[in-house]
């Protein structure tokens, strides 16, 4: 049966370590979905970091975009770790810079899809970017807005959502449940 879990956090709050961990638990062969692109010292510093901690027994696939196309080729009940949405959300308006809100729709459409077709256990990684100041730029803004409405999007999906805070995981589906019951 397939099933989202999805981290999200602020920058170094220790999202994908708690998802690497999770994915862990899971499965030793890990398919590790890399979105990132090496274009500058210090992203490809970050990048051979993150290498570095992976479980050699995991596989890694850089995809910048169209991941669909990459979980179509996995078996069923594959463990995915999606690493990161927000960098997808970047590529994708970064290409689509007139109209990208319809090419993530796609990409999200086709992504979700994918994952209940080929029964896959996807875990994705996310930033939590609209609790800061509002971006002065308007391409800042439109980024923020697309990645807060792809984040929920995600997380209406996930049958766990988890909000990491100084390297702590906490499981928002429980405090919605609760927040649910609640009288109000």
């Amino acid at each position: 049966m397939s099933s989202i879990i999805l981290f999200t956090g602020g920058a170094r709050s220790g999202k994908s370590r708690c998802a690497e961990r999770y994915a862990t638990r899971l499965s030793e062969h890990v398919v590790y979905l890399a979105t990132a692109t090496a274009d500058d010292d210090e992203m490809r510093l970050r990048i051979e970091h993150h290498r570095r901690r992976r479980p050699s027994t995991w596989r890694t696939v850089e995809a910048t975009a169209h991941l669909a196309t990459v979980l179509a080729e996995l078996p069923a009940g594959t463990v995915v770790l999606l690493d990161c949405l927000s960098l997808l959300v970047s590529n994708l308006l970064l290409a689509n810079e007139s109209h990208p809100e319809p090419a993530i729709n796609r990409e999200l459409d086709d992504l979700l899809a994918m994952v209940d077709q080929r029964d896959l256990t996807l875990i994705a990684v996310t930033n939590e970017v609209g609790m800061g100041i509002v971006p002065a730029y308007p391409l800042g803004r439109q980024y923020r807005d697309l990645l807060g409405l792809a984040n929920q999007r995600v997380a209406a999906a996930a049958t766990a959502v988890y909000l990491v805070v100084c390297g702590i995981p906490v499981e928002l589906r429980a405090l919605e449940a609760a927040w649910n019951r609640t009288e109000l």
